[in-house]
């Protein structure tokens, strides 16, 4: 009996990422950005935690990985294309782009699209065991839903042109499915000299999330772009 309910433990996390991811959609849609940001959050600590306790309960399977990669592109994939979907229904939008502006806001749900490739990539690509080839779609989510947060009243504003968001958009997405090697965050040790990149990488995020508050979030995942490119870089010298 306790077997049979050990081994659905991680699904029924990886579930609740999903219900979560739902729920952030939704508040998105009704453009209540910061719960949105909020349920995608709650996502990421149970999208966490359901892989990890897989391992320690031994209960890993084809099953728990594909259910994973599903409850991801809703939380970490749909959930913020909802956000950008509502922020482009505010915006000011130039001149020229006045003729579309009701069709531009679903141009945001690419975002999904490539979350969806990414994932599926990631599930077949064996060289993404210890690090990433591409963002990762939580450090994607977390980006557009932290910048529609803190910038809300800059975006929506006549100083702002919607064409940047436009080409923003295409720019996270080709991150998602490049091929950029991307560090992870995963401590073996707390050697400085194993895990040097990501000592640098705190040491800068918590002063940037310390003066740019909620904002900093995005901040810090164009920092973490940032680093992998240049790591990337030095360790092909």
């Amino acid at each position: 009996m306790a077997n049979s309910i050990t081994r659905h433990i991680p699904n029924t996390v990886t579930c609740c990422n999903l219900f979560s991811g739902c729920i952030a959609s939704v508040m998105a849609f009704n453009a209540e950005y910061d719960m949105a940001i909020l349920f995608i959050i709650i996502g990421a600590v149970f999208d966490f935690f359901d892989g990890m306790l897989a391992r320690l309960l031994s209960v890993s399977g084809p099953m728990g990985k594909e259910l994973d990669s599903l409850a991801d592109d809703i939380t970490f994939g749909f959930a913020p294309s909802a956000i950008v979907f509502s922020l482009l229904k505010e915006v000011d939008y130039p001149e020229f782009l006045l003729p579309i502006s009701d069709i531009v806001p679903y141009f945001a749900f690419i975002i999904a699209v490539f979350s969806a490739l990414r994932l599926g990539k990631f599930n077949i690509d064996p060289r993404q065991s210890s690090s990433f080839i591409g963002l990762p779609t939580p450090a994607n989510a977390l980006f557009w839903g932290s910048l529609v947060v803190g910038g809300h009243d800059f975006l929506i504003s006549h100083s702002f042109n919607a064409l940047y968001l436009i080409i923003l958009i295409i720019f996270m997405s080709w991150l998602l499915i490049s091929e950029i090697p991307m560090f992870s965050l995963k401590f073996k040790s707390l050697s400085w000299k194993k895990n040097k990149i990501s000592y640098i990488f705190l040491i800068v995020s918590i002063p940037l999330l310390l003066f740019l508050g909620i904002s900093g979030f995005a901040a810090v995942i164009l920092w973490y772009i940032i680093l992998s490119v240049i790591t990337s870089r030095y360790s092909k010298q």
